[in-house]
Order: structure tokens, then C-alpha cells, then sequence
């Protein structure tokens, strides 16, 4: 059996060093260059692990690119594993495969199509979930689905446990799928299109917080936007901006003031006024270098 994995992410480490650990056959790893990894969230060099045990690797900017198509084609796998990949693969890579090209998506598929789907799943409140894994055509992550693992989402759990914990089912997901697909006993199942929602596209302005929502709906955002991706924030007086990672909200006994208004500052947090409560910080970044000061005012 002949395989090629594309990736660029965390997940895509998972994969190869699964493949690995159980000796499942990689003709070529494609492994997006640290060069052009500046705005891809989680980002993991994965042809240093392909390096690592001596398995042949390229590093690529555009994975479309005539060079790689040609090289993909040529190698003429079973299986191409495109995993943890933002840019969209284009048909001659996908048909390139001679039993199918298989995706990887953080959500129970058919629910849940589309981009930003750890995001939109703290955002959106969800609870049980799964991850799967898919074969790609050219529908936004439509294919059969050959295989799906859960995990929860609590409401105490930022974007960084949220992709740690979907990683532990992956993993969980890998180890029961390729042997399948070794011995030709996967059966994919096709997704009901009746049940499709679709996720669409955010960018890191849409982190800017409203200061008129409910206090416990800012907290979500702060949570579901912290690291990696770029942070929910505000501007300082209207104008400096200030990126919140960590934060709970608590009852207002104490202050009367304006909507975004600093109530208290010290050594471990900042208190800051909602319409129902205080939102409490406890990790912030100044991009914009001032001195928050209490009395002035976060503005969305």
C-alpha cells in the first residue's frame, strides 16, 4: 500500500506519529513550510517528525502547486490523508488517490460543516460531540464517513482543551481506522443531507467584544477565540487595543458604572462591568502599550 499525508496542525502530527508507531505504510509526507505558517493556528512543523524517522518529505506554500501535483500523481497512492489543512485541495489531488482521499473534521458530520468548527462549537454551547473521519469529494466536508470518535466539551474549557481533547479522540479514531483500512474492512457510511448545518467563515475581528451581551456570552467568546487562535478583545478608551485570554464572570454586588467600565484592578485581575455581572480577567495581553487605569472604559 502506497499513502501520502498533507497536513499543517496538530492533528496532523497526531496521524503521522500514529502511522508511525503502528507501522502503517508513508510513501510521502507534505508538511506546509515554517516559512509560510505566520497565520495558521497551531501550527506543527511535521516534516521534522517525518525527518525524524528517516520517511521522505516536502515541504510546500501551496499544495496545488503544478510541482506537487504532478509528484502526488505520480506517486499514484491508495490513500492520500489530508488532515488539518486550511487551504482547499484541488481535484486532481483528491481523484489522484486510487481508493479515496480521507479528511479529518472536529464535529459529528454531518452536523457542523465548514470552517472554524472548534470555534463555533464553544460559541454555539455544545456539549457531546465527536470527531471523524471522512472521505473528501468535492462537497464542503460531505463525503462518506468512515469513522467517528466523541468527546465533550465543558463549559470550563478553553480552545486549547477543547483541541487537546479532540486530539485524544482522534487518536482513539486512528487506531481503530487504519487497520481498516490495511485489511479493506472499512464501511463507509453516507451522510444524511437532511441533517447538514454548516459552519461559515470567521476572521480574528470577529473577536471583538460586545460590551451590551450578557457577561456569560463575552466569557464563551474569550474562552472559544483563546489561544492559539488570535483572542477576543477591546479597545482601551476606544482606542488601544487589548486582547483578554482568561476570564470568569461573577455578580455585580459592589459597582455601579458604564457598560465596559475597569471596577477594580489588582495584582491577580481586573474587574470590569456587564449588564449582568462582572467579567473578570486574569489574563490579558496590552498590544497597544498603556496603563489601564480603573474608572475608564473598554468600548466595542
Amino acid at each position: 500500500m502506497k499513502t501520502v499525508l498533507i497536513g499543517s496542525v496538530g492533528s496532523s502530527k497526531v496521524l503521522l506519529e500514529e502511522m508511525i508507531r503502528m507501522n502503517f505504510p508513508i510513501t510521502m509526507v507534505y508538511s506546509l513550510d515554517e516559512k509560510y505558517s505566520e497565520n495558521v493556528s497551531g501550527y506543527e512543523p511535521i516534516h521534522r517528525v517525518a525527518e525524524a524517522n528517516q520517511l521522505p518529505y516536502r515541504k510546500f506554500r501551496k499544495i496545488n502547486d503544478e510541482d506537487h501535483v504532478k509528484e502526488i500523481q505520480e506517486i499514484n497512492p491508495d490513500y492520500i490523508f489530508v488532515i488539518g489543512l486550511s487551504q482547499l485541495v484541488k481535484r486532481e489531488i483528491i481523484n489522484a488517490a486510487k481508493k479515496g482521499t480521507i479528511g479529518f473534521h472536529p464535529t459529528s458530520l454531518p452536523k457542523f460543516r465548514g470552517r472554524a468548527a472548534m470555534v463555533w462549537q464553544v460559541l454555539l454551547g455544545v456539549r457531546e460531540t465527536k470527531c471523524s473521519l471522512f472521505f473528501i469529494d468535492e462537497g464542503i466536508d460531505s463525503g462518506d464517513i468512515i469513522g467517528q470518535e466523541d468527546y465533550v466539551i465543558e463549559d470550563t474549557d478553553y480552545a486549547g482543551d477543547v483541541i487537546l481533547k479532540c486530539r485524544q479522540a482522534f487518536k482513539q479514531l486512528i487506531k481503530r481506522v487504519l487497520p481498516q483500512l490495511l485489511d479493506g474492512s472499512i464501511k463507509p457510511v453516507k451522510q444524511n443531507e437532511e441533517e447538514a448545518t454548516y459552519l461559515l467563515k470567521r476572521t480574528p475581528e470577529d473577536g471583538l467584544i460586545n460590551w451590551t451581551e450578557p457577561v456569560e456570552r463575552i466569557q464563551r467568546l474569550i474562552r472559544a477565540v483563546s489561544k492559539p487562535y488570535p483572542g477576543a478583545f477591546s479597545k482601551y478608551d476606544g482606542k488601544y487595543k487589548v486582547i483578554f485570554w482568561r476570564a470568569e464572570y461573577i455578580e455585580n454586588k459592589q459597582y455601579i458604572g458604564f457598560l465596559g467600565q475597569i471596577a477594580s484592578i489588582t495584582d491577580k485581575y481586573i474587574d470590569i462591568v456587564c449588564i449582568d455581572g462582572l467579567l473578570r480577567i486574569y489574563e490579558y495581553e496590552i498590544v497597544d502599550k498603556v496603563k489601564l487605569v480603573e474608572g475608564h472604559r473598554f468600548k466595542s
